[in-house]
């Protein structure tokens, strides 16, 4: 039962730490996130549902379709829906992204339907034997992606010229600009990079679990507390904080009880965070005066 929770732990918190990542990439850049990134997670699974098992294309063709999809919802909501408000200066773009994924919920439902679908994967077909608990081979290859990801993430961010780019535009966006840099397309950039990175997300767990128009709702939730939990701006923090919180997630529901899980794990998010307001690899912002 340890290791089968463990391995399960690990690939739910790895899910989160891949949704969260949207929440750093747009938070580094521009100093916003996006509260419709569960229903992003959403529209990536039900769209590659749609497209390679109802459709029946090629699995590659519909993923690509799908995370194109989901990278377009993101710049809509940038365009429409954060972009508006930061130029007034005001912080309604916090209610109208929470309203965005209201409504891309509901037109899902009504479109898709309310009933669970099976998402079917050679890779969750037939489980594997690891320290005697069976295993899919999408659990295992669940984390590889999202590590991988945090690495050439980070590894874009601080180490090549387009990365520093977009750190730029949040740190002094008046001198990126002098410096040529279009500040209104990076920042877009980032909100499309956010939105197809939660849409892999929604693709690769839901083999696993099952396609609804109500899947995303909770994992938002959860990814955007595993974000502050880790430290919005740290892109290895929030992958981290993934993984703890799955691994108390899934060790909860093993030993405890599903009735207990998220009273247990959010009472150790709280707590985690007064101890550590600026999350576990956050750090304190300087202002300057």
């Amino acid at each position: 039962m340890l290791a089968s929770a463990i391995i399960s732990g690990i690939g739910l918190g790895s899910m989160y730490g891949l949704i969260a990542l949207g929440f750093h990439i747009t938070y580094v850049v521009s100093n916003t996130v996006n509260f419709a990134q569960g229903s992003a997670m959403m529209l990536g699974a039900v769209l590659g549902y749609t497209f390679g098992i109802k459709l029946g294309w090629p699995m590659p063709l519909a993923v690509i379709a799908a995370l194109s999809a989901c990278a377009l919802f993101g710049l809509v909501v940038e365009r429409v829906l954060i972009r508006p408000f930061v130029a007034r200066g005001s912080n309604a773009w916090l209610m109208a992204t929470v309203a965005a994924g209201i409504v891309l919920d509901n037109a899902v439902l009504f479109t898709f339907g309310k009933e669970p679908r099976g998402f079917p994967s050679a890779l969750a077909s037939q489980p594997m034997k690891i320290f005697g608990t069976g295993v899919y081979p999408l659990q295992l290859v669940i984390p590889l992606v999202s590590l991988g990801i945090a690495f050439v993430l980070n590894l874009v961010l601080h180490n090549t010229r387009s990365g520093k780019t977009l750190l730029a535009v949040v740190q002094n966006p008046d001198a990126a600009r002098l410096m040529g840099i279009n500040a209104h397309r990076t920042v877009a950039v980032s909100f499309m990079l956010s939105t197809a990175l939660a849409g892999l997300a929604g693709i690769l767990i839901a083999p696993l679990l099952s396609v609804s128009s109500e899947m995303g709702t909770l994992f938002g939730i959860k990814a955007f507390a595993v974000a502050i939990l880790g430290g919005m701006g740290s892109a290895w923090g929030v992958i981290i904080a993934g993984l703890i919180y799955g691994l108390i997630e899934a060790l909860v529901t093993s030993f405890l009880g599903s009735v207990y899980t998220q009273i247990v794990v959010f009472s150790v998010v709280i707590l985690a965070l007064a101890l550590m307001p600026n999350g576990l690899f956050g750090h304190a912002a300087i202002k300057k005066v």
